[in-house]
C-alpha cells in the first residue's frame, strides 16, 4: 500500500510538472488533440468508470478531431484530494469526488450529506434530477475553478465493522470509524456516540487492517471491490446516508467549449449518470453475494428509528448555519412526501 501510494504521489508531482512545462492545462497529443483527463477512486469494475468510459467513448467519436479522452482509475492520478485541486488548477479536467470533498468548497454541499434526508431511494433520485435542487449548489464552486456536472448513484450508506455488530445507534460508542473528511460527518459520529476517523479511502484497509480503525461506513460495494469485507465481518444496513458521487469539472476548460461543443458534453454528462445507474444495481447485488458467501460478512437490519432520531440536531443545525438552503431541504421533503410509500 505505501508502495503504491509512492507511486501515485510521483505520478501525480509528474503529471502536474509536465503540463505546467507544456504551458497548457490539459496537455497535447502527438496528433494535436487536446488530451482530456477524468481521474477517480474506484477500480475498473466500478460502475463510476463504467459511465465514464462510456463518455470517453462518446465524445471521442463526436469530437475525436479535437479531443481526446483518457479515463484513469484506481488513484492513478493521486488520491480523490490531490485530484480535485489538480482539477482546480487544470491540471486535469474532470475528477469523481466525493460530495464530503466538495463540502470544503460550498457549505452548500452539506445539505446532501445530512443522514436521512432522502426517505427513500425513488426519492433520491427524483431530487437528484431535479435542477432546482441541484443548480443552487452545483454552481457555487464556479469561483474555486470547479464546477460540478453531473451525479453519480453511490447507493446507500451504511456501517461496517471487524469486531462488533451494530444494531443500534449505543453500539458505536467508543468505536474508531472512517468517515470522509466533512464536518457533517464528524457531527454525525458524534451524535451517535462514536468516534470519527476521517481519511482518505485509499488508507482504509490499511487502517483496518492494523486495528487502527474498529470500522467504517460506505456501500456494499467497499466491501468487495476494496476488500474491506475481508477484515470486517459485520455490515448494518442503518441506511444513514444516500450521497451522490459527482463528476467535477475545471471551470475554466467548460467555459472555452464551444456552445455546439458544450451540447455534446451535456449529452454525454448524461450518458454517464445513465450508464452508472444502470449499471449500479446489478453491481450491489453481485457484491452482497460475494460478501456473504466468500468473504463470510454477516449483514445486519436494524431499526433505522432510533439512528433517524439521534441525526435530528444535525439537520437543525446544518439549515440554521445555511438559511439559503432551506428552500433546497424544503422541495426535498416534498419528494420525500411523494415517494414515502416506497420506503
Amino acid at each position: 500500500m505505501k508502495r503504491r501510494r509512492f507511486l501515485s504521489l510521483m505520478g501525480t508531482a509528474a503529471l502536474a510538472s509536465g503540463l505546467l512545462l507544456t504551458g497548457c492545462g490539459g496537455g497535447e497529443a502527438a496528433d494535436d488533440r487536446r488530451i482530456i483527463r477524468i481521474g477517480h477512486v474506484q477500480s475498473a469494475n466500478h460502475p463510476d468508470h463504467l459511465g465514464l468510459t462510456a463518455f470517453a467513448d462518446f465524445i471521442n467519436e463526436k469530437l475525436g478531431d479535437k479531443y481526446r479522452v483518457e479515463v484513469y482509475p484506481s488513484e492513478l492520478l493521486g488520491s480523490q484530494t490531490e485530484m480535485v485541486q489538480l482539477t482546480q488548477t487544470g491540471a486535469i479536467d474532470f475528477v469523481v469526488a466525493s460530495n464530503a470533498i466538495m463540502e470544503t468548497f460550498s457549505s452548500q454541499y452539506q445539505i446532501f450529506n445530512l443522514p436521512y434526508l432522502f426517505s427513500s431511494e425513488e426519492a433520491y433520485h427524483a431530487a437528484m434530477e431535479d435542477n432546482e435542487v441541484t443548480d443552487p449548489i452545483f454552481l457555487t464552486t464556479q469561483k474555486a475553478g470547479l464546477e460540478t456536472v453531473t451525479w453519480l448513484d453511490a447507493g446507500t450508506r451504511n456501517f461496517y465493522t471487524v469486531k462488533t455488530p451494530v444494531n443500534q445507534p449505543s453500539d458505536l460508542k467508543g468505536l474508531k470509524i472512517r468517515v470522509q473528511q466533512s464536518p457533517t460527518n464528524v457531527e454525525m459520529m458524534r451524535l451517535l456516540g462514536g468516534t470519527a476517523t476521517p481519511m482518505g479511502f485509499g488508507d482504509v484497509y490499511t487502517a483496518l487492517q492494523a486495528g487502527i480503525l474498529d470500522g467504517a461506513e460506505n456501500n456494499e460495494l467497499a466491501l468487495t471491490d476494496n476488500g474491506h469485507g475481508d477484515i470486517c465481518k459485520y455490515y448494518s444496513y442503518d441506511m444513514h446516508q444516500m450521497v451522490p458521487d459527482l463528476l467535477v469539472a475545471n471551470y475554466e476548460f467548460l467555459s472555452n467549449l464551444s456552445p455546439d461543443e458544450r451540447a455534446i458534453f451535456e449529452e454525454g454528462f448524461q450518458l454517464i449518470n445513465q450508464v452508472e445507474r444502470d449499471a449500479w444495481a446489478a453491481a450491489v447485488e453481485e457484491a452482497k453475494n460475494k460478501a456473504e458467501n466468500e468473504q463470510h460478512v454477516n449483514f445486519l437490519y436494524p431499526d433505522t428509528a432510533p439512528f433517524q432520531e439521534a441525526m435530528a440536531p444535525l439537520h437543525t443545525s446544518v439549515l440554521a448555519a445555511n438559511p439559503e438552503l432551506q428552500s433546497i431541504y424544503d422541495r426535498i421533503q416534498e419528494y420525500n412526501a411523494e415517494y414515502a410509500s416506497a420506503n
